[in-house]
């Protein structure tokens, strides 16, 4: 049985197979095979193809049970997966003794509490003596200061943290300190929310929140206003992920010290280093009211420079016209100011550079994974084919009832999906990176017209699913109605998905 591409959480494939939480009880491992035993039990099929699919199936099922209902085996495979398993489990030395296995587990999961416990409350600090040997040699004390900091870190819930700090310094005749709170929330997968304060030197109030864009991507967006001189400063920072010891990012800050930042960092265990190339504008103006402006942005993906000017055509407006020339293309953005507020209008000119180098790297991830792809497509129409009896009565019922169905359901590259008209023409390159899941999510479709695709499980393990394009962030959308109602929603790969909300109607 085949693990994911480990590209999220491990060692989950067997959870989505039985269409269960990681966390799930033994007597909810029992009622998931007992469910999933009565569709794939080569017993109920009398054509010889559908038998021969049912018992291909049926053997996933028991397979998956038989390791999730051992204790032991489902540690062994929530640890290592199923390259544990399979390996006899090497834990540095191999073990083959039960008694030897049972005893590494044991230490393992006492491991695991620990961690558990430390990730709910992680106190830190630190205590920093500056010494002068010159000036006690002169006669002096040898104490010059000292610093003195504390934090301490709460895991509120599975979604929100608690983090107190502070910290002070002494040096000489002078002293200062200051205390801070941060509080975190998860809104969703790859989405943060930060709010912050701090009393003391440099008090404060703020808020930050953070966005994963993609596989590799990271975008911080924050504001705090200072008490100290009553200052409003905005913070902007993209971050990117260059290899595995690399990353790069941009930072812009605007207020009393505004700033544009370009940084890298590469650490492995041998070496670390760190660079920063911060660049200026240069804005000149011809008259009262027109100016030019000429900027420049130098990065490790990115080398552009910005070109335009500005006229002020009344007594509270200004228009302004830019160009950006770079390795990824030419773009143009036009920009109307009047009074506080902003109209802007972005147009990519062209980008042959950037398209080229994302369009070859897709193709040849499909050339490389296309056999894969096949066989796991033909192995889910299998299995769509023995869940289709169950799954249209669970419609029809729903219907009747005014409750859930769902009536379009697709999985696959989050890219393809967005181009929904597109995909809709029968496009091949889109289509082949997309599977119709609608059936299989109308079988798991409760008697109580919801459906819960749980967290931290890759949707490609649930039976009736695969992976179409292997190595590609990838999106369910769903769309469906619920008491005459239409409603849509699209959630990431690992995220959790509760139907029906009042949230996602149309």
């Amino acid at each position: 049985m085949k693990e994911d591409d480990g590209t999220g959480p491990p060692n989950r494939e067997l959870y989505a197979l039985l269409h269960l939480s990681p966390e799930a009880s033994d007597e909810e491992i029992r009622r998931a095979y007992r469910q999933w035993a009565q569709v794939y039990h080569p017993d109920k099929y009398q054509a010889p193809h559908m038998k021969e699919i049912a018992t291909e199936n049926f053997q996933r099922i028991c397979e998956a049970y038989e390791i999730l209902s051992d204790e032991n085996k489902r540690q062994i495979y929530d640890i290592y997966g199923m390259e544990g398993l399979n390996s006899g489990l090497e834990l540095g030395p191999k073990l083959n003794k039960v008694e030897e296995i049972k005893e590494q587990l044991e230490k393992l999961k006492r491991m695991k509490e620990q961690q558990k416990m430390s990730a709910l409350f992680l106190p830190k600090g630190s205590i920093v003596a500056n010494l002068s040997l010159p000036e006690f040699l002169d006669g002096d004390g040898i104490m010059r200061g000292m610093a003195m900091s504390s934090a301490v870190q709460s895991q509120l819930s599975k979604s929100s943290a608690l983090s107190l700090s502070g910290n002070l310094g002494v040096e000489e005749n002078s002293g200062a300190g200051a205390a801070s709170a941060v509080f975190r929330h998860q809104i969703a997968s790859g989405s943060t929310i930060e709010f912050m304060g701090s009393v003391g030197l440099g008090s404060l109030i703020g808020v930050q929140m953070t966005r994963q864009l993609s596989l590799h991507s990271t975008a911080t967006l924050g504001i705090a206003k200072s008490f100290h001189d009553g200052s409003i400063n905005l913070s902007n920072v993209w971050t990117r992920q260059l290899s595995d010891t690399a990353s790069g990012n941009i930072e812009l800050l605007l207020g009393p010290q505004s700033s544009i930042g370009v940084g890298w960092q590469k650490k492995d265990q041998n070496t670390s280093a760190a660079g920063e190339v911060k660049a200026t504008r240069y804005t000149r103006r011809f008259s009262s009211k027109s100016h030019g402006r000429i900027a420049g942005r130098i990065g490790s993906a990115a080398l552009e420079v910005e070109v335009g000017g500005g006229r002020k055509v009344s007594d509270f407006s200004t228009v302004r016209m830019l160009y950006t020339i770079g390795i990824r293309g030419i773009f143009w953005r036009f920009e109307l100011h009047r009074g506080g507020q902003k109209l802007l209008i972005p147009k990519f000119v062209f980008k042959p550079y950037y398209l080229k180098r994302e369009k070859q790297k897709a193709l040849e991830n499909m050339e490389r994974t296309a056999t894969q792809v096949q066989e796991a497509r033909k192995a889910a129409a299998k299995a769509q084919q023995l869940l289709e009896n169950v799954a249209n009565r669970k419609r029809n019922k729903q219907q009747e009832i005014g409750g859930l169905v769902i009536t379009k359901a697709i999985y696959g590259n989050h890219k393809a999906l967005k181009k929904g008209d597109e995909l809709r023409e029968t496009n091949d390159e889109l289509a082949s990176q997309v599977l119709d899941v609608t059936l299989p999510l109308n079988f798991l479709v409760n008697d109580s017209g919801q459906l819960k695709l749980h967290d931290g499980v890759k949707k490609s393990g649930i039976m009736g699913f695969c992976d179409p394009c292997p190595g590609e962030p990838k999106q369910l959308h769903v769309e469906y109605t619920y008491h005459g109602e239409r409603y849509e929603v699209a959630v990431d790969d690992y995220e959790e998905l509760i139907i029906p909300q009042i949230a996602h109607r149309v």
